[in-house]
């Protein structure tokens, strides 16, 4: 018996989802406590104010999975761009520029239709290499490669791996993942190859889809873990393999390794020989194993999440949208979709039908060019990416060179930047006549020209930042607030939020409470709204953790309240908006008694001086005071010495020479501490700093893959010189501050 993928015509729901969207923000930019949800040692239970009687899960009972949402959009925007790439323009010492020398073209796109067919070949392909492969066991991880269309929901499958950097393959991978009910996992670069190989053996995947470079060290993997990875007995290049000698090479390799080896082109082309229609997932299937990394330094989690989890967070996203559900636009696909917030943006990208800019490689400096070329309507950003563009507009206006520059800019973003902070019922831009020429001039010359808003989340922003920024480009800027755990976000501050800390308000698609935490005196009963540790619960938040019950029972409470260990607070007087504030955890006891919380010291830091980018503050119960590694921004720094020591330096080795001179040194801590003004107590405070340039990076391990700090490890790699910074002793004790 068969059902319509549809219970009412795709007309019908395109036409109500018409006259509902988008919606007007007054209607979902608030917060409200529901009456009489107090209990002991928690707050309210906050839900937004659109629907405080229920939650909701979708925009439309009909599209409840990935693959419906998919099919609604490839309805009516068939031939509609959908995924572009730059076209790789080798020179040849002519026009194309020297002998060899790689440049970027243009956008070169498919519509969805193509996708659409593509989509079903990888997944047909995928069936037809993993059931016929040659090196497929008995084993019971081997035993799931089936192709079975009357799969049940809670049947479990195998587990498809991903490996390569933002792509259009990567979404195609997702795309014939939800068609054909395959769960699917991440492998990251940044987590090292032991968590490769965890992940892989954790999950018996049989595959991994990867770009060419990873072939090598996945084969290496298994050679090394035969035992360990003996399910994995296939890998498919998401580049191009042909008869050149070290294509043959790796294909040996991994036969000999009892790995087969494909391009996505020979897969997709088994597929069309041997199609197999779409095995149709339930909400409750199972869609991605999302790896958290997490802070400890232990081996990551794996958040299962289902299709529910997917279809409500897309819901958060396109009710917020100016665009509603089905209007043309264009999103650059810039983090890595690795992780769940760039997955969350391509996932409401592929169920509305926007065309979807891929970066031109590997990294990050093509921003700028790319978005250039591609003209996107909105741009997903972290902190770290804001912090380098705002560094870049104030190079350009407001410390430029140009006496008459300097001072046009500087007068337009002041006065833009105090219209924009008076409070507005509305998410509304105050406009100028005169400034907003010239700062729409602006934003068309660094190539935002098509940008009408940016987003930034995954770790806190300076709030100076985002206040510079929505007033030199002229366009609003949002923060937001989630985790792997809820895919993606579930808090939004509107786009001209004049208090820029805050993270907003509640989606209507999760519920709030916060929980006691008196170790760190924070309670319902805070004087200025609730403070505690931030409880959430819907059809956002994840089922559990793969294979890891102890994990799982630990992360909800008994009413099923899942604890994300953040630390927010809620401003009553302000309709409910919510602000992080610290970690559960992350905190210590000096040697006089008082408890400190570094998360919360590194943002007040990080948000109060614009000439650090890094910091990570540290504290024992032997000593008295704090001590902290900085990292200093590479551009602003240079205008920080200028100003504060009448001195230029260019070269980082000269700066930190001159930073690192006791008495230099103590004036960069005094202003840092000075900047913080009455945020901070003054044990909590720093009394000495080693001073570096980009010293928390990934490849150190001391960081996860979105600059969280693992604390432990981090001591640990900077034992060294925070030993010889309390052997120092504190450099404020013969200053005041």
């Amino acid at each position: 018996m068969t059902a319509p993928l549809f219970a009412s015509p795709p007309e019908d729901i395109r036409k109500l989802l018409d006259a509902k969207l988008p919606l007007e923000p007054k209607k979902y930019q608030g917060t409200v406590a529901l009456p009489g949800s107090e209990a002991e040692g928690h707050s309210p239970i906050y839900r937004n104010i659109y629907s405080p009687e229920l939650l909701i899960s979708n925009l439309h009972p009909t599209l409840d999975t990935l693959y419906k949402q998919f099919e609604f959009a490839c309805h009516f925007n068939g031939t509609r761009n959908a995924f572009g790439v730059r076209e790789k323009i080798i020179g040849g010492g002519g026009v194309g520029g020297p002998e060899g020398k790689v440049s970027f073209g243009r956008y070169v796109w498919q519509d969805y239709n193509t996708i659409k067919q593509r989509r079903n070949n990888l997944g047909s392909g995928v069936f037809f290499i993993l059931e016929n492969n040659p090196y497929k066991t008995e084993s019971e991880a081997h035993a799931r490669i089936k192709y079975d269309p009357n799969r049940r929901a809670e049947d479990e499958g195998f587990v498809l791996s991903i490996f390569s950097h933002n792509r259009p393959e990567w979404a195609l991978c997702d795309l014939a993942s939800a068609a054909y009910s395959i769960v699917n996992t991440a492998l990251y670069d940044t987590l090292g190859p032991d968590t490769s190989k965890y992940i892989l053996q954790l999950t018996e995947s049989p595959i991994v889809i990867c770009s060419k470079e990873k072939i090598q060290g996945l084969v290496e993997l298994k050679k090394a873990h035969p035992e360990e990875l003996r399910n994995l007995i296939a890998l498919v290049s998401m580049d191009s393999l042909d008869l050149m000698v070290e294509d043959l090479r790796l294909k040996q390799f991994a036969n000999a390794n009892n790995i087969s080896l494909f391009d996505i082109t020979q897969v997709e082309k088994i597929g069309a020989a041997n199609p197999l229609a779409p095995i149709p997932p339930t909400p409750k299937t199972a869609f991605t194993i999302s790896f958290t990394s997490g802070t400890s330094g232990a081996n990551p989690k794996g958040a299962v999440l289902t299709h529910a989890n997917a279809v409500a967070a897309t819901t958060f996203r396109v009710v917020r949208s100016p665009a509603g559900f089905t209007e043309p636009v264009v999103i650059y696909a810039f983090l890595p979709i690795a992780h769940i917030y760039e997955r969350s943006s391509i996932q409401v990208a592929l169920g509305c039908g926007h065309s979807i800019g891929f970066p031109q490689g590997r990294s990050p400096a093509t921003l700028l060019e790319d978005v250039r070329e591609l003209q996107p309507h909105a741009l997903t950003l972290v902190p770290r990416v804001l912090t380098r563009l705002e560094a870049a507009i104030k190079a350009q206006t407001i410390n430029s060179n140009n006496s008459w520059v300097k001072y046009i800019y500087t007068k337009a973003i002041n006065e833009k930047m105090r219209l924009q902070a008076l409070p507005s019922e509305n998410d509304y831009n105050p406009p100028h006549l005169v400034y907003d020429r010239f700062l729409n001039a602006l934003r068309r010359k660094i190539g935002l020209g098509s940008v009408a808003s940016i987003m930034t989340g995954s770790s806190p922003v300076g709030p100076d930042t985002v206040k510079f920024l929505k007033a030199a480009l002229n366009i609003g800027v949002a923060n937001g607030y989630g985790s792997t755990e809820s895919f993606a976000g579930i808090f939004a501050s509107s786009k001209f939020e004049h208090d820029p800390v805050s993270i907003g308000c509640i989606g209507m698609t999760i519920e709030c409470r916060l929980r006691d935490i008196p170790s760190m005196n924070y309670t319902s009963k805070d004087a200025g709204g609730p403070r505690g540790e931030l409880l959430l619960r819907g059809p956002q938040i994840f089922r559990e953790y793969y294979k890891n019950p102890e994990a799982t029972a630990e992360s909800f409470d008994k009413d099923g309240w899942f604890l994300t260990g953040d630390v927010a607070r809620v401003e009553t007087a302000r309709d409910n908006r919510m602000f992080l504030i610290d970690r559960v955890k992350n905190f210590f006891k000096l040697a006089q008694g008082e408890f400190v919380t570094p998360e919360k010291i590194e943002n007040t830091y990080l948000s109060s001086f614009p000439f650090i980018q890094q910091i990570f503050v540290h504290g024992n119960s032997l000593q008295s005071y704090l001590v902290g590694v900085v990292g200093l921004d590479p551009t602003t720094i240079k205008q920080y010495i200028k100003t504060r020591f009448q001195d230029e330096l260019v070269e980082q080795e000269d700066i930190l020479a001159f930073l690192n001179e006791p008495k230099n040194k103590r004036i960069l801590l005094q202003d840092l501490n000075i900047s913080t003004k009455d945020r901070l107590q003054g044990f909590e405070k720093l009394h000495n700093l080693f001073i570096d340039f980009d010293p928390l990076t990934l490849e150190r391990g001391v960081v996860t893959p979105t600059f969280k700090i693992k604390r432990p490890i981090c001591t640990k790699f900077f034992q060294n010189e925070l030993d010889a910074l309390y052997a120092e002793g504190s450099i404020l004790k013969y200053g005041k501050l």
